[in-house]
């Protein structure tokens, strides 16, 4: 599916607040609510909207130490490695580490306890973390 100029304005609308109603979007790009609710619907359809969620306080949900692991694995790893509740997202990458991992924990005793248990579990050949200092951007 192709994205026109109205599509990006609609997806920018809801990006800044995927609860905003049909009747606001319409408002704040200036198209009629039915073709905002026509296009809606192919967004959804075609799969560029795959869900709408929201963004939450780190500090609040008690996820405010944030680090970004770099793995290198001996075999691939099974998907059921990634369900863990601290491991955010997931990229596979390319150069020297396969892998690159965004977790979140309420502390580095937390990330400890999770990066021993993890390279032993998954019998990894390396891992390269770097502990989020500041957040300066950060977008679902």
């Amino acid at each position: 599916m192709k994205l026109d100029q109205k599509d990006h304005l609609i997806i920018k609308v809801l990006r800044d607040n995927s609860r905003s109603s049909v009747r606001d979007i319409a408002k704040l790009t200036k198209l009629r609510p039915s073709t905002v609710h026509q296009r809606l619907t192919k967004l959804k359809k075609n799969g560029v909207i795959e869900k709408f969620t929201l963004k939450v306080n780190n500090k609040a949900m008690g996820e405010n130490f944030i680090v970004f692991v770099l793995v290198t694995a001996s075999k691939d790893l099974d998907n059921k490695v990634f369900v863990d509740e601290h491991i955010k997202e997931v990229f596979g990458v390319t150069g020297e580490y396969d892998l690159l991992l965004k977790v979140k924990f309420k502390d580095v005793e937390d990330f400890n306890d999770f990066i021993i248990k993890f390279r032993k579990q998954n019998n990894l050949r390396k891992t390269l973390t770097m502990v989020v200092t500041t957040n300066i951007k950060e977008e679902i």
